[in-house]
């Protein structure tokens, strides 16, 4: 049985980690409302980007010379898998959830016969898949240093991506990182960039809105879809990034809360073991002193 001594220093010990984790709490409190408006600000831009280069990609149906970041290189058989975590733990499972999601979907190309590959945007990631897959990963990108994650971050990752792309080390890239919901709820989610998974859209090569409205480009279509292609994928990581800045904070608050929380119990169990250990002592003390004045 540990000595009074000895609970009175495990629970200085535990008040010490709750007022740490209490305080890491309300740093990410703090941060979480504006990764959270980055990344819900950043979720129109990309989904009408996506569905304007649906409506001009309908411009390639049944042609040959489809832009490659739209058609792909007609092969199917190196896969990248981009997996875009935080640089810190200390999150509850946010950074094991996107991995999980890569690895489970790295298994199954690997079943198929196929060639994975991984770039890693965040430490973690790396720490993660190199216990597995410590070969396969080329590269890791980290960004522990800057302060706030920015275009300039994401346009980096997607330039490495295609230049990969163009120098044909991949044939299929896919996108992994979680799409913030809420403080509790964040979603792991995969998303093909190269090429481009678009959704088909109705219409010949006009982008057609619910009010019928047709748009007229210049100087022309096929120019367009070239143009915007590269600068889908950065747009893509990009707006990836900000939700797992959001998501990542969210899990940190809820991870810290919790941490709090069950260090507050575990001072009430701590402290109440050390008074019944206390009280037990005293009353042997008067025991003792009783006895020893019957004794005289």
């Amino acid at each position: 049985m540990p000595s009074l001594k000895d609970l009175k220093n495990r629970i200085d010990s535990v008040k010490s980690t709750q007022k740490i984790t209490k305080a890491m709490q309300m740093v990410a409190a703090a941060k979480l409302r504006r990764a959270q408006d980055a990344a819900e600000a950043a979720r129109p831009y990309a989904e009408r980007m996506g569905k304007v280069l649906a409506s001009l990609a309908a411009v390639y149906d049944g042609q040959t010379d489809a832009p490659v970041l739209l058609a792909g290189n007609g092969k199917d058989q190196v896969h990248l898998l981009v997996v875009a975590t935080g640089e810190r733990g200390l999150a509850g499972g946010f950074n094991s959830s996107i991995a999980r999601l890569a690895r489970d979907h790295a298994n199954k190309l690997l079943a198929q016969g196929k060639t994975v590959k991984f770039l890693t945007v965040g430490r973690k990631g790396h720490d993660i898949l190199k216990r597995q897959f410590a070969d396969k990963i080329v590269e890791t990108i980290s960004y522990r240093d800057v302060k706030n994650i920015g275009f300039a971050q994401a346009s980096d990752v997607s330039q490495k991506v295609q230049a990969m792309f163009a120098a044909g080390e991949f044939d299929v890239a896919t996108l992994f990182f979680a799409k913030f919901n809420s403080v509790v709820s964040q979603v792991p989610q995969a998303l093909q960039i190269i090429p481009a998974k678009i959704e088909k859209v109705e219409g010949e090569g006009a982008v057609v809105s619910n009010s019928a409205v047709i748009y007229e480009y210049e100087p022309n279509e096929e120019a367009i879809v070239e143009d915007l292609l590269p600068r889908n994928v950065s747009v893509q990581i990009f707006r990836a990034m900000l939700e797992n800045s959001a998501s990542f904070y969210g899990a940190q608050m809820s991870a810290m809360d919790n941490a709090t929380r069950n260090a507050g119990e575990m001072i009430g169990k701590l402290q109440l073991s050390y008074n019944r250990q206390r009280q037990a002592q005293i009353t042997k003390e008067l025991i003792e002193i009783i006895s020893g004045a019957e004794a005289l």
